[in-house]
């Protein structure tokens, strides 16, 4: 069976910001580039969440900075690739 992944964000009346990964649809908060929660739209009382597993900010930026790679959304290459010389 292939599994499927699908990263969703949802906003509610309150401003409260919730981002999760849907996996073979069983959703688990989760967000790489920042907090996967923020309650009300409050800033300082962020959640941060990697697969459904909490952490705290600082063990967070030490998950991001380990880990290895280019987003897929972004080229290895950078804006030079592009440009004529």
């Amino acid at each position: 069976m292939k599994e499927s992944l699908e990263t969703q964000r949802i906003k509610t009346a309150d401003g409260t910001v919730a981002h999760y990964v849907s996996i073979n649809g069983i959703k688990k908060m989760h967000n790489w580039d920042g907090a996967a929660f923020i309650p009300q739209g409050n800033k300082r009382q962020a959640e941060y969440y990697l697969f459904g597993i909490k952490y705290t900010k600082d063990q967070w930026l030490e998950f991001r900075k380990e880990s290895n790679g280019v987003p897929f959304y972004k080229t290895a290459a950078g804006k030079a690739a592009g440009a004529r010389v």
